[in-house]
């Protein structure tokens, strides 16, 4: 790639940290936003113990999704470094709590909607804004749904409900942005091999719609990325809406 400038949120961990990581080596000039500075500098450095400064092709910068402020002022710095940007990966999410949709607390509610669905339009906002700008180079926008767009687990109404809103945003988005060439597109991902898989009990045994448990499948964080990568160096005259990629086998239709 000649030199394109991404923003990935949610940088410092799981599929953002991948999908940096990715962009940086196909040649992307990558901002990477996250809450902690550390992962994300871990991130654009390759790994925990490499040595020197962070690559001149990354910048890291510490943002809070949920706060306007400061994503106005990351897209504000990339803008002020590198002058544009041509991609946004609309990553940063939070699985909130595992209780029915009889028992949650409002709070919960709330943080989870707060980072899914405020955070990412938020971060869309800020990036049609540059983008709209950018005529007739335009820009494109993808956002990291979730299988649970599509069929939620068990127990898991925030994270369900905000991942269904994501693509009513994503949809939004592309109309919305079309008389800028601002393209937006949605890929859902299932059971990758990350922290969350550990957290949802995917290795030992997870919870299921008919109440059993069952280990799942999982695939590599890798592969996420390369899709990813792939619907972003798409040329601006092309446009992957929705794309769905899973663990090969993992019990999708009907959750068990």
């Amino acid at each position: 790639m000649d030199g394109r400038i991404a923003v990935v949120t949610g940088a410092g961990s799981g599929i953002g940290r991948a999908v940096a990581r990715a962009m940086l080596d196909a040649g992307y000039r990558v901002a990477l936003a996250g809450r902690r500075e550390d992962a994300l500098a871990e991130t654009a450095r390759g790994r925990a113990d490499a040595g020197g400064g962070v690559p001149a092709n990354a910048l890291v910068v510490p943002t809070d999704v949920t706060a306007e402020a400061e994503v106005d002022a990351l897209f504000d710095r990339v803008v002020r470094e590198w002058g544009r940007v041509d991609v946004l990966f609309n990553n940063a999410g939070a699985f909130g709590p595992a209780v029915s949709a009889a028992d949650i607390e409002l709070a919960d509610w709330e943080q989870t909607l707060a980072v899914n669905v405020t955070g990412a339009l938020l971060c869309a906002r800020a990036a049609m804004r540059v983008m709209r700008a950018q005529t007739p180079q335009g820009g494109r926008i993808i956002n990291n749904g979730s299988i649970s767009a599509q069929a939620p687990r068990p127990l898991s109404v925030a994270y369900a409900v905000s991942k269904h809103a994501l693509t009513g945003l994503t949809r939004s988005i592309d109309l919305d942005g079309r008389p800028f060439r601002i393209s937006c597109g949605q890929i859902d991902i299932g059971n990758t091999r990350t922290e969350i898989m550990d957290e949802l009990g995917v290795g030992s045994g997870a919870l299921q719609a008919d109440g059993t448990r069952k280990v799942e499948p999982t695939f590599s964080v890798d592969e996420a990325a390369r899709a990813v990568l792939f619907m972003a160096d798409l040329p601006p005259e092309a446009n992957i809406g929705a794309l769905t990629i899973t663990a090969s086998g993992m019990p999708f239709g009907g959750r068990g």
